[in-house]
């Protein structure tokens, strides 16, 4: 949707009152990858905000694929009491297994097998897989959050993850008695992956969920923003998203620098990064409340 388009209501955007607007103009920097940037471009949109898209990092299929076969088959055969989930790309990792195999992965999973997610976004893309979720940190959408309400205790847990993940979720787990298998579900690469190794690419041939909301940015376009001062604020969705804003648009000047959680914001404060505001949840609506909340400090 774009500027002079029309929301659910009929009514133009730009016509609706400016408290339905408080990023109004404002020009913001969404760092996702295209397949999942839409939602929250289109949250910045409603909240009057001009979304720009520049994607710092993108998923590929894990170098090991001998290692994620043999853990989706016990998966499969039911050698684990707790399927982990702690991102929603490790869900595309695993319908990219179960299509190669024929199946639906909700068909997949056996019945006896409990799924853990780790917030909204993890949960929702299980969902959309036909696979339900029987537990999600009601706060804390973090590995700390699993951890603390860790339901499962003495079990066998399946946790694939991405090549760069934390070992903290392993290890407090198995701090609580679990018995834990880690297997690399994809890879983490700076935009954009290799067309053959995109994950996602087996599901659809192109491995995107819709096309890109808008044109991307280059980087010589984005830091041109972030030196002008055009930006109001960027958004890190990931701690490698993070590493990437420090490392080609840092020094941020007045561009506000918005975590999508703990372990975000942790990884942007390990950089000397100021992080404006932390999103409460790791939504679009929870990004665009703590866009609002970085903009309106002093």
């Amino acid at each position: 949707m774009t500027s002079g388009e029309h929301e659910a209501g009929g009514r133009p955007l730009e016509e609706r009152p400016l408290e339905e607007r408080p990023l109004d103009g404002l020009r913001v920097l969404v760092t996702r990858s295209p397949e999942r940037s839409g939602p929250l471009t289109e949250a910045l949109r409603l909240a009057g905000a001009v979304p720009l898209l520049l994607p710092l990092t993108a998923a590929e299929r894990a170098p090991d694929q001998v290692a994620l076969d043999d853990a989706f088959e016990a998966l499969g055969a039911g050698s684990f009491e707790w399927l982990v989930v702690s991102s929603a790309t490790t869900v595309l990792a695993l319908q990219e297994k179960a299509a190669e195999r024929a199946v639906e992965l909700g068909d997949w999973l056996p019945a006896g097998t409990r799924v853990a997610a780790v917030g909204p976004a993890s949960r929702k893309a299980l969902e959309a897989a036909g696979i339900a979720v029987h537990f999600e940190p009601e706060q804390q959408h973090s590995a700390a959050g699993i951890v603390s309400g860790w339901p499962g205790g003495p079990a066998a847990v399946l946790l694939p993850q991405a090549d760069i993940a934390a070992p903290a979720l392993a290890r407090g787990l198995e701090a609580k008695g679990a018995m834990v298998r880690t297997v690399v579900a994809y890879s983490t690469v700076d935009f954009p992956a290799e067309p053959a190794r995109r994950l996602g690419a087996g599901l659809d041939g192109t491995g995107s969920e819709g096309a890109a909301p808008q044109p991307l940015l280059t980087l010589a376009e984005a830091k041109a923003e972030v030196d002008d001062g055009a930006l109001a604020a960027v958004v890190a969705a990931s701690p490698s998203a993070v590493r990437r804003i420090g490392a080609i648009l840092a020094p941020l000047g007045s561009c506000r620098l918005v975590a999508i959680g703990p372990a975000t914001a942790a990884e942007a404060e390990v950089l000397g990064l100021v992080v404006a505001a932390t999103a409460r949840e790791a939504t679009p609506d929870g990004l665009v409340a703590a866009v609002i909340r970085a903009v309106a400090a002093p």
